[in-house]
């Protein structure tokens, strides 16, 4: 769980995709050794207060720290983003790169989780932001959470 959360008060939203289930394996297509595009997911239980949301998605086994894939914000309330659909702001993640990077272990077997945020506001932050810029300008803000682990290891 993210420290953030433990001092916010929150609904808890459903996530889900329609490629991969809840601990499972996330396909190739999502990943470095595929098209490397964002997969689909599903949001439920959006609290009615959502002005918009948010996305961390983050590899926590990495070897030296958690490592942030994609940052997107003031994404517009739904149920459903499609497959590689940017539709909202994007950070900086931990490639230096202002766009999503899949999942691409070094060695073995990591978690991927999409950590996704219902806000009560529309975020004014710089393209240059990253993770912990976001969380802080989120904290007070957070009206939903849920989040979606896929797991991925590469082939040899």
């Amino acid at each position: 769980m993210n420290p953030i959360l433990k001092e916010v008060d929150y609904e808890l939203m459903d996530i889900s995709c329609d490629v991969f289930i809840s601990n499972g394996y996330i396909p190739k297509k999502y990943t470095c050794d595929g098209e490397n595009v964002s997969p689909p997911l599903n949001i439920n239980k959006i609290p009615k207060d959502a002005k918009s949301m948010a996305i961390i998605f983050e590899d926590p086994d990495a070897p030296i720290s958690t490592w942030v894939h994609w940052l997107i914000w003031n994404i517009p309330v739904t149920h459903h983003l499609k497959e590689n659909n940017v539709v909202g702001k994007q950070g900086i993640n931990d490639f230096s790169k202002h766009f999503y990077c899949g999942p691409c272990p070094m060695n073995g077997t990591h978690r991927y989780i999409f950590k996704v945020y219902a806000l009560d506001i529309i975020l004014n932050m710089p393209d240059n932001t990253k993770k912990h810029l976001l969380l802080r300008a989120m904290s007070n803000h957070i009206v939903g959470y849920g989040e979606l682990v896929g797991i991925y290891k590469r082939e040899k």
